[in-house]
């Protein structure tokens, strides 16, 4: 009933907020025909493109159904800022600071002020989005590993594959990937995104085996693979060679363990405690947790180093700063007695190509 009620609530406010936005912008055009029937009709396509996309999106041809969730997701952002914007003109309306009316009402000029403000913000975040970050980390654990020289872990998240993250985008992540011959890659949850199809149509699980690692690839489940299927999502992971842990642990070169967490979409996932109880504790042992969530629970447990994701930091002003509420750590490195956790924003994101006030990533953990 709950979450019916926050569906219920959720889709009020994304309605109401469109409503805002397109009324205002109604009143900020001048009186033209052909511009307003231009805006009725891009309001309908922007409102609804989300929707069709992600709920029946497969029935499409791919390239529609791209342009529909690229369209409708990035819309989300601009109606956001939007928002802020109108609310703020109203507020100086209302009290009257300054003479904004004129710019309010029948005004191409304040159109124009206001596409190229958006513009320059959006062009910025997508540049943003396309420089990926690099964040190297050291760690020092207190128990012996075979090898003289650190694990090289690269560690990544949230890479959402599908409809909004093309092939050839993913497969210059791979190279980046490779670049810096690590021993293992870590895989913090939603590899995928809302649907497996464009993933299976478009050959993406041959991508996924040009990564070169000594250990190879190991992922635990997040939220997407969830939502786009659960039984399709853990089909296509095994096609492309990513050895998935859910609610399982393997042992690497009989030298550490990786844990992977099923994630807290399950209600009935083991718990840390039941998950390496009979686990070795004199090895290291690295746990992949796709939700960053009973931190504490990690150092009570043992647990050398946990990877993580699902965050996204954020991923745009103002929602990271809610996102500094919710989680304790939302984003970056944190050590808790001895045991250290990394967080990350995400290589990927979700919806529209955008990071503002926040960075895509991924990490290189070297674990001594």
């Amino acid at each position: 009933m709950r979450i019916i009620v926050g569906i219920i609530f959720m889709m009020a406010v994304i309605f109401g907020a469109n409503f805002y936005v397109f009324t205002k912008l109604w009143y900020m055009m001048p009186i033209n025909i052909t511009g307003r029937i231009i805006l009725v009709g891009f309001a309908i396509l922007a409102v609804a493109s989300p929707f069709l996309s992600v709920l029946i999106g497969d029935i499409f041809p791919m390239p529609v159904t791209s342009f529909l969730y690229r369209l409708g997701t990035s819309w989300i952002i601009i109606m956001m800022y939007l928002v802020i914007i109108f609310l703020l003109f109203d507020l100086i309306r209302i009290t009257h600071i300054l003479p904004v009316e004129r710019l309010m009402y029948g005004s191409w000029l304040g159109l124009e002020i206001l596409a190229v403000f958006m513009s320059i913000i959006l062009t910025l975040g997508f540049v943003n989005y396309r420089n990926k970050n690099r964040e190297e980390l050291t760690i020092t654990i207190h128990k012996k590993i075979k090898s003289e020289k650190p694990i090289k872990i690269v560690a990544i998240s949230d890479l959402h594959l599908g409809y909004g993250i093309g092939k050839e985008e993913f497969r210059s992540w791979v190279q980046l990937i490779n670049s810096e011959d690590p021993d293992i890659l870590l895989i913090a949850g939603d590899a995928i995104d809302n649907s497996v199809k464009p993933l299976f149509d478009n050959g993406y699980a041959e991508v996924f085996k040009e990564i070169r690692t000594k250990y190879g690839i190991y992922m635990s489940l997040g939220n997407h693979e969830y939502i786009s299927n659960l039984s399709k999502s853990m089909k296509f992971l095994k096609e492309a060679g990513v050895n998935l842990l859910r609610d399982s642990v393997a042992m690497i070169d009989d030298d550490f363990y990786i844990v992977g967490r099923d994630d807290m979409t399950n209600p009935n996932r083991k718990t840390i405690a039941q998950l390496v109880d009979s686990l070795d504790k004199s090895k290291p042992v690295i746990m992949i947790d796709h939700q960053p969530f009973n931190l504490d629970e990690v150092e009570k447990n043992g647990i050398d180093l946990q990877v993580s994701g699902h965050t996204h930091n954020g991923q745009i002003l103002p929602i990271s700063w809610v996102t500094k509420l919710i989680f304790e750590k939302p984003y970056g490195y944190v050590k808790k007695g001895d045991s250290h956790i990394y967080v990350s924003s995400g290589i990927g994101l979700w919806g529209g190509k955008f990071r503002i006030g926040t960075k895509s990533e991924y990490a290189v953990i070297l674990m001594n």
